[in-house]
């Protein structure tokens, strides 16, 4: 999970961030979080390009930008409609600005008005969101779009000789122009690559068999496709036998 907090008072940064490793320490999900003082090219760039399921908190008044205005960026422009967003401020009459402008905002909490209680309960809404709503990988090939749920692809291939890669989930294969590196930046956490021609989805490993470099998927399918300087990672990320 990826924590967005743009805000340019010390104090509510700091208590933010209180908040949110409190929170967290309950729960073994890996986390990061963004600290922003003002809407600038930097906060922009790491909201189309960061991967992960995001939760912004955004201060709706700073000394660089409008949080109005970045919830409409990260909306209408990137087109993220799945990302969670907070908008906290002392200036109450923007609420009714915030909801005119339909961006499926999750909560406005006055800073005046027990903010610590109201960010600590939409966090645990944020939480239920990150277990329930598969993340997706959307992209468009020959004209047809595609969004896969990431719980459901096992692993990641090169095709041998052509600049595409092939998708595996139970269900079906899909083919995804690109190299496996821009795959991999549109991947969460989960993905990781074990050799220059494969992705693997760490939680749709069954085991892996040191003996003969050897990791199994829990679909049964397997693969050797295992590099010399990956095989310590497997011991992190995989059950393994002999």
């Amino acid at each position: 999970m990826n924590f967005i907090i743009c805000e340019d008072e010390d104090i509510f940064i700091k208590n933010y961030k209180k908040i949110i490793d409190n929170f967290m320490m309950n729960y073994d999900i890996e986390y990061k979080i963004h600290i922003f003082k003002g809407y600038d090219e930097k906060f922009k760039k790491i909201a189309k390009e960061l991967t992960g399921f995001k939760v912004y908190i955004l201060d709706i008044k700073t000394n660089e930008g409008s949080g109005l205005s970045a919830a409409r960026i990260i909306r209408e422009e990137i087109e993220d409609w799945t990302s969670m967003l907070i908008m906290i401020t002392s200036y109450c009459e923007y609420h009714y600005e915030l909801i005119g402008k339909r961006l499926m905002v999750l909560d406005f909490i006055n800073k005046l008005d027990e903010p610590e209680r109201r960010l600590k309960e939409d966090l645990k809404i944020c939480l239920k969101s990150y277990d329930s709503k598969p993340i997706t990988l959307k992209y468009k090939y020959k004209g047809i779009n595609y969004n896969i749920a990431l719980k459901d692809i096992i692993y990641v291939e090169k095709e041998q000789d052509s600049k595409r890669c092939i998708i595996h989930t139970n269900e079906k294969n899909y083919y995804i122009n690109g190299t496996l590196n821009e795959i991999l930046k549109l991947l969460d956490e989960r993905f990781i690559k074990t050799h220059r021609s494969l992705i693997i989805n760490k939680d749709q490993i069954s085991y892996y068999k040191s003996k003969t470099n050897q990791l199994f998927f829990k679909n049964n399918e397997s693969t050797y496709l295992i590099s010399r300087s990956f095989k310590k990672e497997m011991f992190k990320n995989a059950r393994v036998v002999n």
